[in-house]
Formats: structure tokens, C-alpha cells, sequence
């Protein structure tokens, strides 16, 4: 199984568990890019699933770099060490 972090925007996210994942994936209507991950965090208090990490296809690497710090403090999947 994987935790899968979608972000929607700057300020939205969805958090799904997946049995595989893939390059590309249509979400709500949306396509979707694998844009990091699947990573195994390392232990904490509890056992977590490889996590990967999903951003519309339409936009850059640069504005999934800005998303992905924005939304940091709301996700804790986004927080983890690797």
C-alpha cells in the first residue's frame, strides 16, 4: 500500500492510500504526475507507508516546488524524513 498526497492547488491537498502507483493518474477529472517519490520515511512513532507525491500535470517543476513548501505545515507526510 501507498499514502498518495495529491496537491489540488497551493492551498488543497487529498490524501488517498493506493494499492500500486503510477507516472500518471487522473484524479477528479484531473491528470495528475507522479512528482516524488514513492520514498519509505524513515521510523518515527508509528509505521508509515512508502509515500508518494502527485501535482497536476499542467504545472511546473517550479510551481510543485512552491506547493509542496506551502502546504509543509498542513501535510505531515511533506514533513517527514527520508
Amino acid at each position: 500500500m501507498y499514502q498518495v498526497i495529491l496537491l489540488k492547488s497551493e492551498t488543497q491537498f487529498a490524501r488517498e492510500q493506493w494499492p500500486q502507483v503510477d507516472d500518471l493518474v487522473d484524479y477528479e477529472g484531473v491528470a495528475y504526475s507522479l512528482r516524488a517519490g514513492p520514498r519509505q520515511p524513515l521510523p518515527t512513532d508509528h509505521a508509515w507507508h512508502p509515500i508518494a507525491v502527485y501535482a497536476p500535470d499542467e504545472i511546473t517543476e517550479g510551481e510543485f516546488q512552491e506547493w509542496y513548501a506551502l502546504q509543509q505545515s498542513q501535510v505531515e507526510e511533506l514533513r517527514l524524513k527520508y
